[in-house]
Parts: C-alpha cells; sequence; structure tokens
C-alpha cells in the first residue's frame, strides 16, 4: 500500500476511534495523540497572577512571519461547567490555531469549589491583560487581540466582552479586543436548574453572570457558533445573545453546524476530525476579516 494511502488510512482510522472515545466522555489524549509535535513552539508555565491554577502556555507557529508582520493573538478559554478542565488536555486548539499563523495563549483559571463567580472571570481578565502586554514577546501584535472559548470558556469570552468592568479592572475596554470567538456557549442561561451551579453562582450576583444583560453597542465583532445536536448547552443561548447584539447594532455572525453535539463542535478542531467540518475555517475566515 502507498505511503500516502497508508497515511490517510491511519488518520481515518483515528479520527473514528476519537469520535468514537468523545462520545463516551473518553480522556481527550487521544486527539492531542495526533498532533505533531512540530510546526510550533511552546512556552509553558507563565504565571500571570499568584495563585498555582494563574498559568498559562503560549505557543507559536515556527515558521518565521513574514517581514514586519505581526501575529493576532488568540486567548483560548476551555470549558468544563466551570469546575473542571486543564489547559493541557488543548494541545490540539492550540496547533489548530498556530498552523493557521496565530499566537494561541492557553491559560488555566481558578474553577469552583476553589471560587464561585465572577472568580473565574477575573482570572480571564487578568489572563488577556498579560497576553495584551507580552504579546510582543512572541511575534504576536497587541492591536490585533481575541478572546475564544468553548462551553464555559466561551462564557467568560463573552462577559469579558460585555460587562465592562471585568477589563476595566486590568485597565483595559472593550475597545481593545479585536474579536470574540464562542463554541456552544452559554450567554443567558438563567434560571439555573443544577445543584452544584446553584452555588458555583451564588443568588446575589447570579444576574451580573449573564453576557446578554451587557450588551450595550459596543461589543467587539462577535463570531457564535453552535451544534443543533448540543444537548448540554441550548444553541438557544447562541441566538438570544445575537439577537440582542443585532438589535444594540453589534457586529456578529453566527453559525449552527447541522448535527454536532457540545463536544464536537471543538474536537473539529483537532487534527484527525478538521477534514469533517468548517469549523476551522470559518473561525480563522473570521480572525483574517478583523
Amino acid at each position: 500500500m502507498p505511503v500516502q494511502q497508508k497515511r490517510r488510512t491511519l488518520m481515518l482510522g483515528l479520527a473514528s476511534l476519537c469520535a468514537t472515545a468523545l462520545a463516551a466522555c473518553s480522556p481527550v489524549r487521544l486527539l492531542n495523540a495526533a498532533i505533531p509535535s512540530s510546526g510550533y513552539r511552546k512556552t509553558a508555565d507563565i504565571a500571570y497572577g499568584s495563585d498555582e491554577e494563574q498559568e498559562l502556555d503560549v505557543y507559536v507557529p515556527s515558521q518565521p512571519a513574514a517581514p514586519g508582520e505581526k501575529r493576532p493573538v488568540v486567548v483560548f478559554f476551555y470549558g468544563g461547567s466551570w469546575q473542571n478542565g486543564s489547559r493541557s488536555n488543548y494541545l490540539f486548539v492550540a496547533q489548530a490555531l498556530t498552523s493557521r499563523g496565530y499566537v494561541a495563549v492557553l491559560p488555566d483559571y481558578r474553577k469552583y469549589p476553589e471560587t464561585a463567580f465572577p472568580g473565574f472571570v477575573d482570572d480571564a481578565a487578568a489572563a488577556v491583560r498579560w497576553a495584551r502586554d507580552h504579546a510582543q514577546e512572541f511575534g504576536g501584535d497587541p492591536d490585533r487581540l481575541f478572546v475564544m472559548g468553548h462551553s464555559a470558556g466561551a462564557h467568560l469570552a463573552a462577559l469579558i466582552a460585555t460587562d465592562p468592568r471585568y477589563l476595566a479592572s486590568q485597565s483595559m475596554s472593550k475597545a481593545d479586543l479585536r474579536g470574540v470567538i464562542g463554541l456552544a456557549g452559554p450567554y443567558d442561561f438563567l434560571p439555573i436548574q443544577d445543584r452544584t451551579l446553584l452555588d458555583v453562582f451564588p443568588a446575589s450576583t447570579r444576574p451580573e453572570s449573564q453576557p446578554v444583560n451587557y450588551v450595550t453597542g459596543h461589543e467587539p465583532p462577535m463570531f457564535l457558533a453552535a451544534g443543533t445536536d448540543d444537548t448540554t448547552v441550548d444553541p438557544g443561548n447562541t441566538d438570544r445573545l445575537a439577537a440582542v447584539l443585532r438589535k444594540h447594532g453589534d457586529s456578529v455572525e453566527v453559525k449552527h453546524y447541522d448535527g454536532f453535539s457540545h463536544v464536537r463542535i471543538v474536537a473539529a478542531l483537532a487534527l484527525p476530525l478538521r477534514g469533517r467540518s468548517t469549523v476551522l475555517a470559518d473561525v480563522s475566515a473570521f480572525i483574517d476579516s478583523r
């Protein structure tokens, strides 16, 4: 069997295995196992705060940028119901972003029960401030700063882009963000039914946790995506936030991926699954247009 055919057969088989594993909520190490170790440079375990969870990794494309060019910087927040997750699980996202020529910043952040709302949002804003301040050290453009997230991470990205208090606490504003990418995010999820989430979002501050409540018409452009078969986060969250943004004259693009589940929409960024959807191409088109 020719080498190219063998490689294609192996990749298709791995893609099938990864899809099955994700459906069963298996670890994402299967996705990361297919990621090459070349094509990017990783600088790990950089502190952006004093807590052990307040660390981040930076990934830079190995290929030199064009003379005088600075790369867009994308800060990616992972999901996990504001309770779980680790940046180490998202190598596949970092590789996807660097493959398109972007500097990828992947922070950890404090989660429940170590902190409750708004502690993790404060961390997100601090990580973005760090990314802006240090962008040029990694060949990035501080004026082309994007925030991106999946699930709870999309909530973090959207809230710091709508409620001005978080970035203001870091001497920044919404205008410092070139764009927001939200994948399967909860943006308008009250009332809360889950017992644990009632503690994650204390009653006294619960209304302040909803990005839809802070749209004023001065938000950065947004790309909001959801899978039609998402049973974890109601895709209506995406539509409701988009409707409010449009009502206020903000720029927003919405994409619904037919048949995609909550996990599949982010897994589609991984190399073995990338060719089966346009998720990465759509995200890249949004970033490049800004």
